[in-house]
């Protein structure tokens, strides 16, 4: 072992033992680190297998000679702890002992530390410059939201419930306070009528009704829908703004006068002859008076033939109202807890109004106001409600629940009512109309057929595929019986109407497709049909957008 050894080895001995080395030690501790340079990084007890370039680099790192040679000191004074000379730390060159790697990198980090320098300087100055004030920054305030003006709840309520007669006062005093009404697109709601057309349709329903006139339409023997009628351009009217739900032209011999009702409760009033002089007011431009009697949209117009000037309409709203042409306004008659889909007079009682309200079907008196029979049909809302021409007594109605029923007025009960038969079907039946004879039946499904049953015999019925899709935003397709028992009528999606032609004649009841009326002057899809009921030939179309095509006789 070298002296460097031992004396390293002393060194540690005496420091862990707690004393003090002697002063030679020292002195020797430091004449060894002089003389002998310390030894290589790699020890020679582990061989490792490196790259012969980490060999050289480690072989290059040698530590520097941090203490360089000082002359001898004087061993006289050797003795003296204050006689040893003192020796000064050189400092090694920058590049000794570094590979190129290493330098660069010494480089690169002397050089950003000096932009950095330069940054952080540049940075106080600026933030010298904007010295801050004593003062707090305001915050924003927050904006308080502004208080919403809640629109009352209003409480539905039937008259019934309230204990209030449906008189006519009172009934449009409830009308009008208690229900929430939606904004109309035109103008507000009017139950006033015109005078000028009040006074035509008195004047019309003095004049004598045809003598052809028979169950409230007149026969037509050897009429040719799809040859003899056309659809002339002064013939269109936009009659309501928006789609309408129910059309018809009123019983009258001498003029032609159509009503339409649309989904936001208007009743339009078109005069296709223009016999009505228009009022001072604006009414009736281009011979179309419009009213706004209900809330809700309008499912049903009927009058009876025999009291042509007396107009009853339903709405989804749960309302009845009366066009009395001799006070000239509107009436609401009744009022209801849910909305009325559909209404029917019966043939032999002006006065007795039959309306579904939901799936329940009620008698309605005109001439006491009240309600005295409710019958529940059916498991779901009832479409259509209609009566056998040759028996008053009989009925058939359809509805949402898939099926049709026959039902007979005598044998009614208030519970549990037993029908005479039940049709069934696939999807939702939207119509049942009895011809004019009484003899068939007539039903448009959601599933895409219309079927003609024999009232003598159901099992003897034939089926005709057809289009009844109409979507969202068009009404519902009903068939309609012409003036005979041989043509049905139906719209199309293609802008026209198919003419079905029914036998009943053969053994078995038989119907095909006959005509296709179309035409240039029919921009939209008719949905709803009528039938004028004195004069042959004249048939009316109402689409979604308001318009009504009347196609009469060449």
């Amino acid at each position: 072992m070298s002296r460097l050894d031992d004396s390293v080895l002393g060194y540690v001995v005496f420091s862990l033992g707690g004393v003090a080395p002697p002063v030679p030690l020292l002195l020797l501790f430091f004449r060894a680190l002089r003389r002998a340079p310390f030894p290589p990084l790699t020890s020679p007890r582990r061989k490792t297998s490196r790259h012969p370039s980490q060999s050289r680099r480690l072989a290059s790192k040698q530590l520097p000679q941090f203490f360089p040679p000082s002359p001898r000191p004087n061993h006289a004074a050797s003795n003296s702890f204050q006689n040893i000379p003192s020796t000064k730390m050189a400092s090694p060159p920058p590049g000794a002992g570094l590979t190129d790697y290493e330098r660069r990198r010494e480089e690169n980090i002397r050089r950003n530390e000096a932009i950095l320098a330069a940054l952080r300087r540049k940075a106080a100055e600026l933030s010298a410059s904007f010295s801050p004030t004593l003062s707090s920054p305001k915050r924003p305030k927050k904006q308080q939201p502004r208080a919403r003006t809640a629109s009352p709840v209003v409480l539905r309520r039937s008259l019934r419930t309230r204990g209030i007669p449906p008189g006519e006062s009172s009934a449009c005093a409830d009308a009008n306070t208690s229900r929430a009404t939606p904004p109309s697109p035109t103008k507000p709601r009017t139950t006033r009528f015109s005078s000028s057309l009040a006074s035509a349709l008195r004047d019309a329903t003095a004049a004598e009704p045809s003598p052809s006139l028979e169950s409230g339409i007149c026969a037509a023997d050897g009429f040719d829908a799809s040859r003899e009628v056309v659809l002339r351009p002064v013939d269109v009217r936009k009659v309501v703004p928006g789609r309408i739900l129910s059309v018809r032209i009123l019983p009258l011999s001498d003029r032609t006068v159509v009503v339409a009702g649309n989904v936001h409760g208007h009743v339009g009033f078109w005069d296709v002859d223009r016999l009505v002089e228009e009022d001072e007011d604006g009414d009736g431009v281009d011979g179309v008076f419009e009213y706004f009697p209900h809330r809700g949209s309008v499912g049903g117009i009927v009058m009876h033939p025999a009291t042509p000037q007396k107009i009853y309409s339903s709405s989804y709203h749960g309302e009845i109202c009366f066009m009395d042409v001799e006070k000239e306004n509107f009436n609401t008659i009744h009022l209801c807890d849910y909305p009325i889909f559909s209404l029917c007079q019966a043939p032999n009682s002006p006065s007795s109004l039959y309306f579904a309200e939901g799936n329940e079907l009620k008698l309605f008196d005109a001439r006491t106001g009240k309600v005295p029979t409710t019958w529940s049909l059916h498991d779901h809302r009832i479409n259509s409600i209609d009566f056998r021409p040759e028996n008053p007594y009989i009925f058939a109605t359809s509805s949402t629940d898939r099926t049709v029923c026959i039902w007979d007025m005598r044998r009614m009960k208030k519970k549990g009512p037993e029908s005479l038969k039940v049709l069934e079907y696939n999807k939702a039946i939207q119509s049942a109309y009895f011809s004019p004879s009484g003899n068939m039946l007539a039903t448009t499904s959601l599933d895409d057929t219309v079927r003609i049953f024999n009232m003598d015999n159901f099992d003897d019925s034939c089926i005709l595929k057809h289009d009844n899709r109409t979507g969202r935003w068009l009404s519902t397709f009903k068939a309609i019986w012409s003036w005979n028992d041989s043509n049905l009528f139906v719209g199309n999606m293609k802008r026209a109407i198919d003419v079905i032609s029914v036998d009943r004649s053969q053994k078995s009841l038989s119907a095909s497709y006959m005509a296709f009326l179309e035409s240039e002057h029919m921009t939209a899809i008719p949905c709803r049909f009528t039938l004028h009921p004195c004069k042959v030939g004249h048939l009316a179309g109402a689409s979604s957008s308001g318009k009504v095509f009347l196609w009469t006789r060449a």
